[in-house]
């Protein structure tokens, strides 16, 4: 799964690395985030028709915008659900009544800086039969490169608010998964599709179907740069750069780490 990540990219070169041309002022404002978690507003690229003093012109075009992160079905009551919709498995992406519908329309990307797995460790000899394991901490990522994830969108409408309300309307987002590749599937079973820039174009065209839309979740990027960090990232409460120093003494010692990569921008 993927249930914390960290956007902390200047808005300005996002959209000259994904081709934008609209950024939305909140998404522009939208201030960085070392761990990002569910509920949390985040950047989402997607492509629309343009919109003129309320009115569509038809005219394709690539934005960032913001949305919350677990996505709300247009059909829900009300947004408490959106918790549990933080991730959208890609196997059944056209048989939930939740996903098929915005993998036919609505598809979308999440810009991230990396992510964020605990490896679940193995407990210790004569350890009590109800001992919890031990979990350690990695970040993700691919350097200083960014990384695209497949997302899709929805629209839920509140019905206690007015039609002129310009808060009536909430967007919501998912992040697609799929089965760990087999350089990441030590660490979890899961993890987030990233899709590589050559499919950025088609995932997020609406000319394209849902069918053709989920066959590109087939070749997500598997090669990552893995390195243990200290728990505080696990409090949704902790912020900042320092999340991604690594852990000194690390407690899943003998895994395979990669060398720890430069240190990423602190500020917008």
């Amino acid at each position: 799964m993927c249930g914390r990540y960290a956007s902390f990219r200047d808005a300005q070169d996002l959209a000259d690395d994904v081709a934008l041309a609209e950024l939305a002022e909140d998404a522009r404002l939208l201030p960085p985030s070392w761990n990002v978690a569910p509920t949390d507003d985040v950047r989402i690229v997607v492509e629309r028709p343009a919109r003129v003093e309320g009115r569509s012109t038809g005219e394709i075009t690539r934005s960032l915008q913001v949305a919350r992160w677990g996505l709300v079905p247009g059909w829900a009551k009300d947004p408490s659900v959106g918790p549990r919709m933080i991730n959208a498995r890609s196997e059944t992406l056209l048989t939930k009544r939740a996903f098929a519908k915005p993998l036919a329309v609505r598809r979308c990307l999440v810009p991230a800086d990396g992510y964020y797995e605990w490896r679940r460790l193995p407990l210790p000899p004569g350890a009590a039969p109800r001992a919890k394991a031990a979990k350690q901490p990695y970040w993700i990522h691919r350097g200083d490169d960014p990384v695209l994830l497949a997302g899709l969108y929805e629209f839920w409408r509140d019905p206690s608010r007015a039609d002129d309300d310009p808060d009536r309307w909430l967007v919501s987002t998912t992040i697609v998964t799929t089965a760990a590749s087999a350089p990441m599937a030590h660490l979890h079973d899961r993890m987030p599709v990233a899709l590589p820039g050559e499919a950025w174009d088609e995932w997020l065209d609406p000319a394209v179907g849902a069918e053709q839309a989920a066959r590109l979740l087939g070749s997500p990027l598997e090669e990552f740069d893995l390195r243990p960090v200290r728990p505080l990232v696990s409090s949704v409460r902790n912020d900042g750069p320092s999340l991604l120093d690594p852990e000194p003494e690390p407690l899943d010692a003998d895994l395979p780490r990669t060398p720890a990569a430069p240190a990423p921008p602190r500020s917008r």
